[in-house]
């Protein structure tokens, strides 16, 4: 492929110039709180949040291209929203013209992560904010861009301003929790029709390609599937049969207009038995006891007491495991309510108040020795006067078709 550019192109759309689609003031009082006086952002999550969803398609999948990456930089100086930049790559001229952008500082001319960190700092010095403390997201910053920075802006103190970053995503808008909702359905949509249609003899490999192509199908970008056959409770996917007598967990993600699905189902092949139905039905009773008191100003550390009051009475408690995590453009983002989450994170949230637009994940199973690995995870978020559950059906076994 090559980079070339044609001028035969429309007049371009200035619709959305000025208009920040995030909660400015918000954002200035988290920098003032973490002591930041500008911020250099790199995560494609992070600048999709703050440029209102958009994410350029080209590298969407891949950032590596020739012998370095792509690398794009969001610019913003505390206080003054309406001077932040933008530094993507020279295609990205293509969305310019289609209004893609609200910022009005752009710069696509440059490529390779050192290029594109040179422009950012540059924009920055344009801005006049290339002094004090700036926040760069240090997960995200190739040491080759990170060290033009530290070279451009002598004197700028470099920090890691990814905490900020995190918790201004924390409270979804209307809009968002839409999109969750949305794609909470699709995932569980999905998963009920692969259940429909497979039955005894087909592979772990094959549910694996039949979920993603139903996930496609319902206009997801299909991220992951960890399934489950029986008393196998190696996650991946691989030959294994699925058999009579066998259950089967179906735990999915799916990326929806940039936000995450992730819910678990159980099917069986044919009709369960009485023992099935109870160990589902505990599994079920810890979910809806861990988010009945779900609202706006209770501990996120509430959901654990809660739920271990249901696991306490489950005939299967020694095999059980309960988590519940952040959910929204990423998984495992704010609220944070447990240090012994995968991966590992300080439990922010645990002693803090839940407040209304936050998502979480919900999630018990069991890794019963006989009958095998059954779960359940569920979406739930917190509204003004307490909660509603995303992609809630398809909670019982579910019997295979196929």
């Amino acid at each position: 492929m090559s980079f070339a550019y044609s001028e035969g192109n429309p007049v371009e759309d200035t619709s959305r110039l000025g208009k920040p689609p995030f909660d400015t003031g918000r954002l200035d009082r988290l920098m003032e709180e973490a002591g930041l006086d500008a911020l250099l952002v790199t995560s494609k999550h992070s600048i999709q949040y703050l440029l209102g969803g958009y994410r350029f398609f080209f590298y969407d999948f891949m950032d590596a291209h020739g012998l370095s990456r792509y690398l794009p930089f969001f610019v913003y100086v505390k206080g003054r929203p309406l001077d932040s930049a933008y530094v993507g790559a020279p295609m990205e001229r293509y969305q310019k013209q289609l209004g893609s952008f609200w910022v009005s500082n752009l710069d696509f001319t440059k490529d390779k992560s050192k290029g594109y960190a040179a422009a950012a700092a540059e924009q920055l010095k344009k801005i006049g904010g290339a002094k004090g403390r700036v926040g760069i997201e240090f997960g995200f910053m190739p040491v080759d861009a990170y060290r033009v920075l530290c070279d451009l802006l002598p004197d700028v103190q470099l920090i890691d301003g990814t905490f900020p970053l995190e918790m201004l995503r924390a409270l979804k808008s209307p809009e968002e929790l839409k999109i969750l909702r949305d794609a909470s359905d699709k995932v569980v949509d999905s998963m009920l029709a692969v259940i429909a249609n497979h039955g005894a003899g087909t592979s772990k490999l094959e549910l694996f390609e039949a979920l993603r192509l139903e996930e496609t199908k319902r206009g997801l970008k299909f991220e992951y599937a960890l399934t489950n056959i029986g008393t196998a409770f190696n996650r991946a996917p691989y030959d294994k049969i699925w058999n009579e007598g066998e259950t089967l967990a179906l735990d999915s993600g799916g990326n929806y207009k940039g936000y995450i699905g992730d819910l678990c189902r159980m099917a069986y092949i044919g009709h369960p038995d009485q023992e099935l139905v109870d160990l589902l039905g505990e599994i079920e009773d810890v979910q809806q006891t861990a988010r009945k008191g779900l609202r706006p100003g209770v501990r996120g550390g509430d959901i654990f007491e809660w739920a271990s009051d249901a696991l306490s009475r489950s005939s299967a408690k020694k095999v059980m495991f309960f988590s519940a995590h952040g959910m929204g453009i990423v998984s495992h983002e704010a609220p944070w309510l447990m240090s012994t989450a995968y991966p590992s994170y300080e439990a922010y949230h645990a002693d803090k108040q839940l407040e209304a637009g936050m998502v979480i994940s919900i999630e018990t199973e069991m890794h019963h020795p006989k009958r095998g690995f059954i779960k359940l995870e569920d979406t739930v978020a917190i509204t003004e006067t307490g909660f509603e559950g995303f992609g809630d059906h398809g909670r019982g076994w579910n019997i295979a078709g196929g």
